[in-house]
Parts: structure tokens; sequence; C-alpha cells
């Protein structure tokens, strides 16, 4: 059953192989992004040294890591579950032998793996030609984002599944997804870091898994979270996705009594 699940892996890295030229042109939008933020932060910043606990240059690498994590993490499950919901074919998935929650994350994780090397890492290169980043030297903490972001795809990729099931109950959720895709970019830190919210926003999104997606393993990186802070920082994470396991698991029995098919 495992080998299953790697095949299923390798046949979505495949299958986004065959359109790799559309990423190649999402580098330069991402670097567009990235340094159209680079030039509003530094003219916010002025003589100022630091805002919000991050220095510019911490800054800098802090908007350049986000976008380019967000490139490995992101994947469009969520309408994917809800188009196969709405024209009937996840009903095969009830007698198959085999997870169907289960298969869509590892689908999203072969996505994830061929962004990771053709779009986050060429793309990453390509942002410290043109902008002041300043990578890490410990070994030790490349590893601890790379962990991290991969909990980041985790959680974001149980959200977009929840996101997707809700099709079973709303017939059509194309607003909740909006929704939910506005939602992770701005309370995640991707737009804003978490740390310039102001005080009783930000003790809200610490109650919430979103912060969990973008801007813990950011922080790590950047060095805005040092020391004993990363290690309780990543159980947040820990945690988070495994609460998350409860809504899906309880939205997936629910929706096997829901199923009906739109159209013909």
């Amino acid at each position: 059953m495992f080998s299953a699940y790697i095949e299923v892996i390798r046949m979505r890295f495949l299958m986004m192989l065959a359109y790799r030229v559309n990423y190649y042109s999402g580098i330069l939008i991402y670097a567009l992004n990235i340094g159209s933020y680079y030039f509003v932060y530094k003219a916010i910043y002025g003589d100022q040294a630091v805002i919000g606990g991050l220095t510019l240059g911490q800054m800098t690498t802090y908007v350049a890591i986000s976008w380019m994590g967000r490139a490995f993490y992101f994947n469009n499950l969520d309408r994917e579950i809800a188009n196969e919901i709405r024209d009937g074919s996840v009903a095969i998935q009830f007698i198959r032998p085999y997870n169907y929650i289960f298969v869509k994350m590892m689908q999203g994780l072969g996505e994830g793996i061929f962004r990771l090397f053709l779009f986050t890492t060429p793309g990453m290169v390509f942002i410290w030609l043109l902008l002041p980043i300043k990578f890490p030297t410990d070994p030790s903490l490349w590893v601890t984002y790379l962990v991290m972001l991969f909990f980041s795809f985790l959680i974001n990729t149980q959200l977009n599944i929840i996101t997707g099931l809700f099709a079973f109950f709303l017939e059509n959720n194309e607003g909740l997804m909006r929704m939910k895709r506005v939602a992770v970019d701005l309370f995640s830190g991707l737009i804003i870091p978490i740390s310039f919210f102001p005080g009783w926003s930000k003790s809200i999104l610490e109650w919430l898994p979103f912060q969990a997606i973008t801007y813990l393993p950011s922080a790590v990186f950047t060095g805005k979270i040092t020391g004993s802070a990363i290690l309780q920082n990543f159980g947040v994470q820990v945690l988070w996705f495994l609460l998350l396991i409860i809504p899906i698991y309880a939205l997936w029995v629910k929706s096997k009594t829901r199923l009906f098919v739109q159209g013909g």
C-alpha cells in the first residue's frame, strides 16, 4: 500500500513537469512581488533600524523566504476536491482500496516536491542575485527551517482539504475557497509579518493555525525566533497538524452520507 502512495507522488510530479514552463514564468512573477515588497518596506523603515523586531535586512529575507516558501506549500486541492464532489467522480473513491484524503495529501506532496526543486530553489537563487538577502550560516537552522516548511505544507493542505470537503454540504463552496485563500495569505504573515499586527489582533492570530504556515518558519529562518523558542514554535506546528486531523475525519465520515451529483 505504501508503494501505491509513492506512485501517487511520482505521477503528480510528472504531471507538473509537463507544464513546467508555467512555473518558470511564475518565478518572474514572484520576483516582481518580492521586489515590490522590498521597496515598500524600505520606504517604511526609512531611518528606523528595527520595526516589529525585524531589521530591514531581516525583513528583506523574511519577504523572500515567505513567498518562495509559499511556492512549495501552495496547492489547489480544495478546488480539485470540490470539482470531484460536484461531478460525482468522488463516488468511486469510496470503493477503492486506499484512503481518499491521504491520496490527496500525497498528490499535494508530489506537487510540492516539484515546486521545491523547479520553483522555490531556482527562485531563491534568482532573488538572492537581485536583493540583499542574508542566508543563515548554521546548517542546523537550515534543517530546522525545512522541517518546519514541511509542516507548513501539511497544515495548509489540511485547511485546503477541509475547505474542499465543505462542497458536500454547500454544493458550491467557491466563496469559501476564496475567503480561505485570502485568510491564509493575510493571517499567516505572508503579506504582513504577525509581529507588525496590533497587540490585540496579534493575540488572536496566535490562537489560529495560520501563523504556523508562514510566519513561524520564516521568523526562525531570519533569526527573529531563536534558542528554545524555536522548539516551542515547532511544537505549535505539530499541535495544529494533530488538531486539524479531527475536523478532516469528522467531515469525511459525515460526507459519505451527503454525496449527490450536480449535472450529468
